[in-house]
């Protein structure tokens, strides 16, 4: 194994090596084949060899994770130090820059993991805050030199930020050995930065954003063109919103003219937000929200025969494993077999799955599988993905998570 930078060294699999070669960041616990004899301290930077020696990346070390290195370099030429990370940083923004116009940058994604080379973290920006998970124990190092600096770039072009918010309470970073919590990062050495609700704008529709509580960062940004998509086809409908969090979809719909929206979740909580973002948005006689879950809602629906042309489901992710894939499929194929018996003929029917683990080609039989159970044939109109700045690594199949599918139900 040769050594050719100042990191400790590690020698791993033939399989690795060809995974590394692919693109792929990941090196598993498994594929490590040699180890330096005084071991790296978690989160520093480590130099990756394959079998025959050759150099094939750096990364951060994570002992305590079966994702034993993340690779964050791949020239031998890069230092590794503030100026790579600050390109790095300038990367991410630049590329929303180019693909989004300036009124979509006030909310949008920032870093999206590994899918801009900064493996483990994530960053939402809600107006002038931005909102971060640190996943990764390399990033949970860097974080004061990463923040500071994304913070610089964002003023630069005019765009102050108010403060950073950890939403760290994710038990995924148990596994990297890092403990979870939540609370305003010291940017600036300041430690208060107001309240912890803000307001934002997407499509047209406002909402209030609670990214201390809410789920994930507090506010779902991946879906933001699929709600546009269920905005142009919901007038003069009755709309069903499934799963609504805070109304996201519901509210698209309504404001792009349904005849009416029922929102439904399971949670209270979830409810009363998507009610108050619709008086917010003077939208409020045209909706009504419902507190149940839609496992027990939509077969009780079908036998009180409601009046539902449009059905929207965007479920939460059923699975986060391989392993309960196929449970998951059991759920969606649920939802989905009821809303297509709910629906009548030449009806609507948006649905979602926001899991990794049930790809495409699971879902689209998932889908199959529901409609010749409900004597139905699906007319697809669009099948979508995910907001590109939420960008998909075709090398890095993880990067590839939300399938969102129209249909007239015929």
């Amino acid at each position: 194994m040769k050594q050719a930078r100042p990191w400790p060294a590690f020698s791993v699999t033939a399989k690795a090596q060809h995974s590394l070669e692919s693109g792929h960041p990941w090196v598993y616990d498994t594929e490590i084949t040699a180890a330096p004899e005084t071991l790296p301290a978690p989160g520093d930077i480590v130099d990756l060899f394959g079998p025959k020696g050759a150099w094939l990346g750096a990364g951060f070390y994570s002992p305590s994770s079966k994702i034993r290195v993340r690779v964050v370099s791949r020239n031998a030429n890069d230092k590794l130090d503030a100026a790579f990370w600050r390109r790095r940083l300038q990367y991410a923004w630049d590329y929303r820059k180019a693909i989004l116009v300036p009124a979509e940058l006030r909310c949008c994604r920032i870093v999206f993991g590994e899918a801009d080379s900064l493996p483990g973290l994530t960053i939402d920006r809600f107006e002038d805050v931005l909102v971060a998970q640190v996943l990764s124990v390399g990033m949970e190092k860097l974080q004061a030199v990463l923040f500071e600096q994304l913070a610089e770039i964002l003023a630069a072009d005019g765009l102050p930020v108010r403060g950073i918010y950890l939403r760290n309470d994710v038990a995924l970073r148990q596994r990297e050995g890092l403990e979870e919590g939540k609370g305003w990062y010291p940017l600036g050495g300041k430690t208060d930065f107001g309240p912890t609700v803000t307001e934002i704008c997407e499509n047209g529709v406002r909402y209030a954003v609670d990214f201390e509580n809410g789920q994930k960062t507090g506010f779902f940004l991946d879906q933001k063109y699929n709600r546009q998509a269920v905005a142009r086809l919901a007038r003069g409908k009755r709309v069903l919103d499934c799963f609504t969090h805070t109304g996201s979809f519901a509210l698209n719909a309504a404001y792009g003219g349904a005849e009416h929206v029922t929102a439904v979740d399971v949670s209270q909580a979830a409810v009363d937000m998507a009610r108050a973002n619709a008086v917010r948005n003077g939208l409020e006689d045209r909706m009504d929200f419902v507190c149940e879950n839609v496992f027990d809602l939509l077969p009780r629906l079908e036998k009180e025969g409601c009046n539902y042309d449009f059905i929207i489901l965007d479920p939460p992710a059923f699975t986060k494993s391989r392993k309960t894939t196929q449970n998951a499929l059991r759920g969606y194929k649920e939802i989905n077999y009821r809303a297509m018996k709910l629906l009548p003929r030449g009806g609507f029917l948006a649905t979602a799955s926001c899991s990794h683990f049930a790809t495409e080609e699971l879902f689209r039989k998932m889908l199959a599988s529901a409609a010749a159970d409900a004597h139905r044939s699906l007319r697809q109109i669009e099948a979508r993905q995910q907001s590109p700045d939420h960008p998909i690594l075709w090398n890095v199949e993880e990067t590839d998570y939300l399938k969102f599918f129209l249909f007239q139900v015929v």
